[in-house]
Parts: C-alpha cells; structure tokens; sequence
C-alpha cells in the first residue's frame, strides 16, 4: 500500500498574473515583527523626552532637563535640552579645561614658549586648529600658499619680516601689498628688458644687451629701485619682494622650463601690477590667540 506525499497549501493573496503568476502571502518573520514594535515604540518616547513636533510656530521642547552654559563672552544661557545648546555645554567645558594653559601662554614671551615643551605643544596644537579655521583657505593646509595670489608661509622668505614681533604686527594689523602697473608707462621693448634684467637677478641666463638695458630702467625711469632697493633685495618694511632669491610668491617662473616661459610671467607681473590684501585679525581673535598663531607660523616656515 503506498503513502502519497502530501504538501502543505501555500496561502496566495489571491492575486494572478498571465495565468499561473501567482503572490505568496507569507508573514513576516517574528524577529522582524517585534523590531518593528520596538522602533515605533522607541519613536515614541523620545518624541516625550527630546524636541520633536512642530507646533504652530514653535515645537515640543521635551521633558529632559534643562541646559545652562556661559558663551565664549560670558554670557549665560538657560534653555531646554537641544543639540546646540549640549555643544555649547561642552565648548564651555573644553575652555574651562585649557583655560589654566591659556593663561600660562598670555603670560609668557615668544622665548619662553619656544623653550617650554608643554607650552610649545599646547600653543601649536591650539594654533593648528585656529590657522585650518581661519588663514587655510588662503594660505593652504600647510602653509604652502599659492603661486599668484597668496604668499608661501612655509619657507623662509618674509615678505613683511619673519621675526615674531613682524609676524604678529601682520596677523593683527592685516597687509595692503601693492605694485603699479606699468602696462601702459613702458612699451612692450622696455618690459622684456627689465623682465630680461629681473630674471638676471636670480641667477637665469639671458641676453646680455636686453638685460644692460632693463637695468638702466630699474634703476632709472621705471623707478623699481625706489620699493626693491638699489640691489633689488626688497624691503620689509614695504613688503617689497626680493628679487635675487629665486623665491617668487606672484610670478610663476618656477612652473616654466624656457627663458622665453619665464619672461612671460615676469611681464604679466610687470604690466598688471599687483594688488593683494590680508585683513587684520585684531578684534576677531583674541591677544592669546594671535599669540599662539603668530608662533606657530613662526615655527611653520623657520622665522628669524
């Protein structure tokens, strides 16, 4: 006597497609199910305990305690729990905590701090976040500049000075650097002389005669002398570049590989002038903050 298989019916939705398509009505696993129950119910009591609903013009507030914090001018704030405000618990908490270090560097001198392993890591730690915030963008992460347009802080030409008293009259003062325009003084025979005598100064080979001529007119009518100086070293006080150190901050003669490449940039320089300006920082960071900025750029390109 043989024993038919028997197979159990599978429930369908009742649902068919070209003939024999049909849809499984399968439930959901349990594990699934109460997963489900346990987020609705999770959603539920932190609608209660945290800022949720819009109501009107204002939301729910939530039962959970109320937050106070003093704000980095010293003003208290009491308000209900959010996000924000637990940020700025916390910002409080972070400056309570450096506050000791940071009275310990307004206190101290350049000197001390360099000599100091504490105070220098402590400064340069402070100053890295404060130089990503605010001079990065310009400047670039690691100080490199950009050929052009800002000037290169990790090398050791200064444009302004490279002594800390220098560095911090700049971060606080800001700089206006400004070169005229000499596109429509000289002709176009007068800008490849004195681009060929420029070139000439940091040690590039050009024409003898056209250089001869470049240096009548730096030296005389164009009046380049008068902000470079008769050796066309610059001036710090004027932030004059130097141009006898192969170091260029506007003209991209490093990026180009013949004479002709290189008189190029000079004269674009030479025609357009320059006109670049940092703004001053005194007001929107504090004395201990361009303090320890100013050492850490020091430190960044080898000041004097």
């Amino acid at each position: 006597m043989s024993k038919e298989n028997t197979k159990p019916t599978v429930q369908t939705t009742g649902h068919a497609w070209d003939g024999d398509l049909q849809e499984f009505n399968n439930p959901l696993p349990n594990w699934w199910l109460w997963s489900f129950y346990a987020t609705v119910v999770f959603a539920v009591i932190y609608w209660v305990l945290y800022p949720a609903w819009p109501v009107g013009r204002n939301y729910t507030k939530g039962v959970m305690n109320d937050i106070t914090y003093t704000t980095s001018a010293g003003k208290t704030v009491t308000t209900h729990w959010n996000t924000r405000a637990a940020l700025m618990q916390d910002l409080q908490a972070a400056r309570e905590r450096q506050k000791p270090y940071l009275d310990q560097i307004s206190k101290a001198s350049y000197n001390e701090i360099a000599k100091d392993p504490e105070k220098s890591a402590f400064a340069y730690s402070m100053a890295k976040v404060l130089f990503a915030d605010n001079c990065a963008a310009c400047h670039q992460t690691g100080g490199a500049g950009v050929i052009g347009l800002y000037p290169n802080l990790a090398d050791d030409d200064w444009l302004w000075g490279g002594k800390v008293e220098n560095i911090e009259a700049t971060i606080r003062g800001g700089r206006k650097g400004m070169m005229p325009a000499f596109g429509k003084r000289l002709s176009e025979t007068e800008m490849d002389d004195l681009s060929e005598h420029v070139l000439s100064l940091s040690g590039n080979k050009v024409d003898a005669a056209k250089e001869l001529r470049g240096k009548a007119l730096f030296e005389g009518s164009a009046g380049c002398f008068a902000c470079h100086g008769k050796d066309a070293k610059g001036q710090a006080s004027m932030g004059s570049a130097n141009l006898t150190d192969s170091i260029w901050t506007i003209a991209n003669v490093p990026g180009q590989t013949t004479l002709e490449g290189k008189k190029a940039e000079v004269k674009k320089v030479i025609f357009n002038g320059i006109s670049r300006e940092m703004p001053t920082w005194k007001g929107r960071l504090s004395d201990t903050e361009i303090k320890m900025l100013t050492f850490y750029v020091h430190e960044l390109g080898g000041g004097k």
